[in-house]
């Protein structure tokens, strides 16, 4: 397993999510429209447009940096299964059945620990991506609102959705990339240092007891 299919899938559910809000224009009022020209129909990458803001990249960036360990742990595990089946298939007939029953043994033993860190892993990894996604999808729909009224859209479609109904859009009604500019001026993201990891909370002594005097003499 790797942390990128992970984070890939979780984008995916995430974006379903925000896919409705995209099409918020079908129910605006007539008024908004009238603000300026009607140009009917536009269209929008939500997931695409939201992983291409520089907090997007930020947070993608935050997110690889975060799970890399865990993910490093579980290529570990994984390895060292693979290593025993490898050694339990060259061994058969050369092992003795106390040996070969030792490794099966620990086989098992690995592939159910492995098991519990990979469901763990995806749970958080999916978890912390959709919050992402949520984050950065309600301010964008802001941005997207905002921009529609001004330039006389009615409606605005989103493509990135598994069930998007589009089959063809030309580029002049694309407002994917204006939109990320838009997101990135209101939005600019610190470029500053990366805030440093959080140290482990160190543990206090335990507090020793009263002294006990020496009984008077």
């Amino acid at each position: 397993m790797t942390l990128r299919i992970v984070l890939r899938s979780a984008a995916l559910a995430a974006a379903c999510l925000l896919g409705t809000a995209a099409t918020w224009a079908q129910a605006a009022p007539a008024a908004a429209a009238a603000a300026a020209p009607v140009k009917s129909v536009g269209i929008i990458n939500l997931r695409g447009a939201i992983g291409s803001t520089a907090e997007g990249k930020q947070a993608s960036a935050e997110l690889q940096s975060q799970f890399a360990p865990r993910s490093s742990e579980i290529d570990a595990m994984t390895k060292q299964i693979n290593d025993l089946q490898q050694k339990l298939q060259a061994g058969q007939g050369k092992l003795s059945q106390e040996e070969e029953t030792r490794l099966t043994a620990e086989g098992q033993r690995l592939t159910q620990r492995l098991d519990r860190r990979r469901n763990d892993f995806q749970e958080d990894a999916t978890a912390a991506q959709q919050e992402v996604l949520e984050r950065i999808g309600r301010k964008m729909v802001d941005v997207l609102d905002r921009y529609a009224r001004e330039n006389g859209f009615s409606v605005v479609l989103d493509t990135s959705g598994q069930n998007s109904p589009i089959l063809y859009a030309s580029n002049q009604v694309d407002v994917t990339q204006d939109i990320i500019r838009l997101y990135d001026q209101q939005y600019p993201v610190k470029t500053g240092a990366a805030p440093a990891a959080a140290k482990p909370a160190t543990p206090k002594p335990a507090t020793p007891p009263p002294a006990t005097k020496p009984p008077q003499q």
